[in-house]
């Protein structure tokens, strides 16, 4: 019956993390379809470019919870590591290819922190420090992003053996979704035509 339980706190992460708020509040704040600005993204950059800060800033909130709050209930409830990353993993999952939109969703950047900040805190809050400050200097959304998950899995490595712990398991599946969903930015990034943060 435990694993019932386990299953089904799993498939409702999944679904958490697959809810589009970003879709939802640029509708709300602006009545667009935010897929059809940008980059096409549901996440709080495009959100930003579709609908304005108020927006962007309610939908980094909602899909950082949609990662934080599921993994420390599941955390709490089950005291399981391997149930713990897996319940993290499909909130991810579910940001990123939602079932709601025929799964075509996000880059999982606010999602992934939200579940950083549940399994390690203070990685998380070093991570959103670097962050902050790689946004501050150069000002593109992806670069920070891809700097910042670089110093979550550097940060476990030094901690722990990736491949010997579940948390080691979870810093390694998000580095490899941060960067697989941010391959077209990166060939930008490499090209020079990037968009930096709030350009239209």
């Amino acid at each position: 019956m435990e694993t019932l339980f386990q299953i089904i706190a799993i498939l409702l992460s999944y679904l958490i993390g697959a809810v589009p708020f970003g879709l939802f509040f640029s509708r709300l704040f602006s009545d667009v379809d935010v897929r059809s600005v940008g980059s096409g993204n549901i996440g709080a950059t495009n959100v930003l470019r579709a609908a304005g800060k108020k927006a962007a800033v309610l939908t980094l909130l909602m899909d950082t919870m949609k990662g934080l709050i599921p993994v420390l209930i599941v955390k709490f409830v089950f005291q399981d590591d391997a149930i713990t990353v897996l319940s993290g993993a499909a909130a991810i999952l579910g940001h990123n290819f939602p079932v709601y939109l025929k799964f075509k969703g996000g880059k999982g950047v606010a999602t992934s922190y939200g579940v950083v900040f549940a399994v390690a805190p203070w990685t998380g809050f070093i991570c959103l420090l670097i962050w902050i400050l790689t946004t501050y200097t150069w000002r593109y959304s992806s670069l920070s992003a891809l700097v910042a998950f670089t110093c979550y899995l550097g940060l476990t490595f030094f901690a722990i053996s990736p491949l010997s712990k579940p948390y080691g398991l979870l810093s390694l599946f998000i580095f490899g979704m941060i960067y697989f969903r941010h391959r077209e930015n990166i060939k930008r990034l490499l090209s020079g035509t990037e968009p930096k943060i709030g350009k239209k």
